[in-house]
């Protein structure tokens, strides 16, 4: 595989970042109910399609999804898939056995429960405690807690933080290139 040198680090740093850990998702939200709350909701019961609007947010155990619209179709085995709109929506999760979340941002979220998985578009983020991924797709496994970046359409380039395992080092002990860098990303979350 001939990879650039930018791309071997930024894939070596992701595999630190998704890998740190065995935990999961927390594995009993599985079990509880899914609640919504917004302002509106129309239901088209023939096609098993539900769209809320208006300070939207689903709760499932520890997942919490916020939006300003959200469409949830339900499938014959009652596997939803949620597309989350918002400037931008949240989603937020409790990792399995930890007291860390993991939370992205986006202005389309898409949560498919059946597979576990968590799509995020346009501006898209994932954090990770001091940990952030930035790209313009983001695809996030709740169950493997891996992570696909794609790039912003312009550059091209996907952005990633990964902090030192030792979060106490003070950041004046950093190396004076990581110091002086440019602040990150002008855009929001």
């Amino acid at each position: 595989m001939n990879l650039r040198p930018d791309k071997t680090i930024l894939l070596l740093g992701l595999s630190l970042l998704c890998c740190a850990g065995a935990a999961h998702a927390e594995r009993a939200d599985r079990d509880k109910p899914i609640q919504i709350i917004s302002d509106r909701l129309n239901v088209d019961d023939a096609k098993h399609v539900s769209t809320f609007e208006g300070n939207v947010e689903l709760t499932q155990g520890t997942l919490h999804l916020v939006s300003d619209r959200l469409v949830v179709t339900e499938d014959a085995a009652g596997n939803k898939l949620c597309v989350a709109t918002g400037r931008p929506a949240s989603f937020r999760q409790k990792r399995d056995a930890s007291d860390e979340y993991v939370e992205g941002y986006g202005e389309r979220i898409e949560y498919d429960s059946r597979a576990e998985i968590v799509n995020f578009y346009v501006r898209a983020r994932v954090k990770r405690e001091l940990d952030d991924v930035r790209g313009d797709h983001i695809t996030y496994s709740t169950e493997t807690e891996t992570f696909f970046v794609s790039g912003r359409k312009k550059s091209g380039r996907v952005r990633a933080t990964i902090q030192p395992k030792n979060k106490n080092v003070p950041v004046d002990t950093l190396p004076q290139a990581v110091t002086d860098r440019p602040a990150p990303l002008t855009d929001k979350p």
